[in-house]
């Protein structure tokens, strides 16, 4: 493993950034296709006489899915341009860590492998129930947790000045 890097991390151009989030705009929206296709055709040819209704609101809410996180990666990486036809603004990087192109983009993974594994049993819808249990981890570890397990704020010099003319103040009132 080299050693790691000294001074600041290198960043991306503009022109990367929007080519590296139509590439990923692009790959996220075949791998739906293809879930879709994978699941639609063999659930036609071969389970036909088992569709049910349950099945088919489960595919029609996983296409929502689909179609929903394609535009929001699309809105959040839509680019800015000037008048003259120059990028003002890549938009959001999708492939930056941590950021919300990532969780968006493991909706999509997860509703994939969802899909085609509904291929071989209806079980495997239950898997999208690890949507909001992620959403409720991702909620407790960047909001509520810290919101309440936060320390109490420290006494300043400003605070403990306050605190003893408070004091002076009680004490010549009591006597």
């Amino acid at each position: 493993m080299p050693p790691p890097q000294k001074g600041k991390a290198p960043t991306k151009g503009a022109k990367q950034i929007l080519a590296e989030n139509s590439a990923t705009v692009s790959f996220y929206r075949n791998m739906s296709l293809g879930a879709c296709a994978v699941y639609t055709s063999v659930t036609l040819f071969l389970y036909y006489e088992y569709l049910t209704a349950w099945v088919i609101v489960m595919n029609i809410f996983v296409i929502a899915l689909y179609v929903t996180c394609n535009q929001i990666m699309r809105y959040i990486s839509r680019p800015s341009y000037s008048d003259n036809s120059q990028l003002l603004d890549p938009g959001l990087d999708l492939n930056m860590e941590g950021g919300m192109g990532e969780h968006v983009k493991d909706i999509v993974i997860l509703t994939s492998i969802t899909h085609v594994l509904a291929v071989f049993s209806n079980y495997f819808w239950l898997l999208l129930l690890l949507l909001p249990v992620r959403a409720f981890w991702l909620l407790w570890v960047n909001i509520l947790g810290p919101w309440f397990f936060q320390e109490a704020p420290q006494d300043t010099e400003q605070d403990e000045k306050k605190r003893k003319k408070m004091e002076r103040k009680m004490k010549r009132f009591q006597q």
